[in-house]
């Protein structure tokens, strides 16, 4: 039965492997053989134990209940048993949640029109593994700290697959940033930019999840980058990271700044407002341009998800310049994605990659702290106020666990 028990009240009773990686018992003050299994039988108050810090049964959630762009509207908070992991999986106490544009077309069900309500949301997380299955621990023991992409992150605890996890040194928000948002920029420009030294690089939306790695990696390729931006705040912070013009688009005429500073177009756009920046990206485009859509933020809140766009002459402007529109969705790249991870991971722990996170400390009503805050994170994000990822603290660190 792959290292589970029979279910007790209607629920599987965990297992546990104690010699796990390290050679040590995962309960504290239990001494395991070899596959021995141990079942705390008193989990209707917690299920498992670490180091004194209880599991209990019920957790917050957020499920999406019925199908809408309006988060608030689609999602609500629930009371839910705390799950059980499988054989092969992690359960996963989450220290911190990232929030994504695409967490409203999830909610709306533009992803997967087969998906019905209810249903979990969230797409990446941090934190401390506190239950595993037995294939598991050959890889992970309680403890470890890990970061995953996949959903369901919305939530107190999380089951992981253990192959999708990803080890990190510690549970900070900065390792969040890489999973969707680092990720996108990284393999997007790599893979579809086909950047060459001295070309020029529009960033749109330069200052926010994303938007901030597009214009690291297109420094780090030695491009001249040009980052919009909404706020002479953020202007400043694009500067920090190396953006050669930051266009706070709310006081200069982006159009005209283009047209004005670059008359030969520009080699390489990276996408994700849409609409009329989308149109004016594509007049901006340079001979043999290319631009890439990782996204379209301005129409997610639409019934239809999609903003205007008229291309009725987008043929034309392709010909005549011999450009490129390149589209580009992470899930259709994850054979790459390791690799992403692993090369900004190490970035990250030289110095070399700014990884900023918005918790909402500016924000009305204040940090983003607690599962019911992520619904505030989402309408902070949406009204373009963040700097950086927007990231919120589910739970605080554990007294008990000296990793956190």
């Amino acid at each position: 039965m792959s290292g589970l028990l029979l279910p007790r009240n209607g629920r599987r009773a965990i297992s546990l492997v104690g010699g796990g990686r390290r050679g040590t018992g995962a309960l504290s003050g239990v001494h395991p053989v070899a596959r021995r299994f141990i079942v705390d039988m008193s989990y209707s108050a917690h299920f498992m134990d670490f180091k004194g810090s209880s599991i209990p049964s019920t957790m917050k959630k957020l499920i999406v209940t019925k199908l809408s762009p309006n988060f608030r509207d689609a999602v609500s908070m629930q009371t839910v048993a705390v799950p059980t992991p499988g054989d092969a999986e992690l359960l996963v106490r989450n220290r911190f949640v990232g929030i994504n544009a695409s967490d409203i077309n999830y909610s709306a069900g533009r992803y997967d029109p087969s998906l019905k309500p209810p249903f979990d949301t969230g797409f990446e997380g941090i934190g401390e593994v506190v239950g595993l299955g037995l294939s598991a621990s050959a890889s992970y023991t309680v403890g470890d700290t890990v970061a995953y992409f996949g959903s369901g992150a919305f939530a107190e605890y999380t089951v992981v697959p253990a192959k999708e996890s990803v080890p990190v040194p510690t549970v900070k928000p900065e390792f969040l940033t890489l999973l969707v948002s680092g990720a996108t920029a990284y393999i997007a420009l790599k893979r579809l930019g086909d950047l060459a030294k001295d070309e020029t690089v529009l960033v749109t939306a330069a200052a926010g999840g994303t938007g901030q790695f597009a214009v690291q990696f297109a420094k780090q390729a030695g491009c001249h980058v040009i980052g919009t931006c909404s706020s002479n705040e953020k202007a400043g912070f694009l500067k920090s990271l190396g953006c050669n013009r930051p266009i706070n688009y709310t006081t200069e005429d982006l159009a005209k700044t283009l047209r004005k500073e670059y008359p030969q177009g520009v080699d390489v756009v990276y996408e994700s407002v849409g609409g009329s920046v989308l149109e004016l990206a594509v007049n901006s485009l340079a001979n043999k341009g290319r631009l890439i859509v990782i996204g379209f933020i301005s129409g997610y809140q639409t019934a239809s998800g999609i903003p205007p766009f008229r291309g009725g002459t987008l043929p034309v402007k392709l010909l005549q310049k011999s450009a490129s529109i390149r589209g580009f969705f992470l899930p259709h790249f994850f054979s790459d994605y390791r690799e992403a991870l692993g090369s900004m991971m190490q970035m990250f722990a030289k110095g070399k990659l700014v990884c900023e996170v918005d918790s909402g400390d500016l924000a009305e009503g204040g940090r983003f702290v607690g599962l019911e805050s992520v619904f505030r994170a989402v309408d902070y994000m949406y009204a373009g106020k963040n700097l950086g990822k927007v990231v919120v603290e589910v739970a605080p660190p554990s007294v008990s666990n000296s990793k956190l």
